[in-house]
């Protein structure tokens, strides 16, 4: 084989290969988006500080649940927000879960220091969780309503006004 056909061989290889990891990503996300408007699959947590919540005990209110990880880039840029959003909706009947996805019990907590996180937050051990709901990567929110069904995904980071804004649609239902 002469150096030219190689060359197009391995420029088309790594086409292929490149598209075919461009629809593996779109899969993926797809399948969290279909989420929307379904009951939200139920699960137990044990947060950092060794409390127990259950998404089921929580029927009643809205419940925002954010799969973050202390290596993600992206996930500092929504860490300071959903904090805010936290205080700001605690009182109303609004619940926030973190739920950190592939990491080290230390790194994690060191990324709840970093950004101020009081919010209940616990490590998905096992991916079970995450394998719930299709996370694909993070970060990755899940806006539920009080009846538990799936109103809004959001793959990757959430701004300020769109929070809000999906939170008060949700609370004023």
């Amino acid at each position: 084989m002469n150096r030219t056909k190689i060359i197009t061989l391995f420029v088309g290889l790594i086409i292929v290969l490149g598209l075919g990891f461009i629809y593996a990503l779109q899969l993926g996300t797809k399948k969290s988006i279909q989420l929307e408007n379904v009951q939200a699959p139920t699960f137990v947590l044990t947060t950092f500080e060794g409390e127990t919540i259950s998404l089921a005990d929580l029927k009643g209110q809205v419940v925002v649940v954010n799969f973050w990880a202390s290596w993600c880039v992206q996930c500092y840029d929504e860490a300071v927000y959903l904090e805010e959003a936290y205080q700001d909706y605690k009182d109303r009947q609004v619940m926030f879960i973190g739920i950190d996805y592939l990491d080290t019990d230390k790194e994690a907590q060191k990324y709840m220091q970093r950004f101020g996180i009081t919010y209940p937050s616990g490590m998905d051990m096992g991916s079970n969780i995450a394998e719930d709901y299709y996370i694909t990567g993070v970060p990755e929110t899940f806006f539920i309503d009080k009846k538990g069904l799936i109103r809004h995904v959001q793959i990757g980071p959430i701004h300020k006004p769109q929070l809000y804004q999906i939170i008060e649609e949700l609370v004023s239902e």
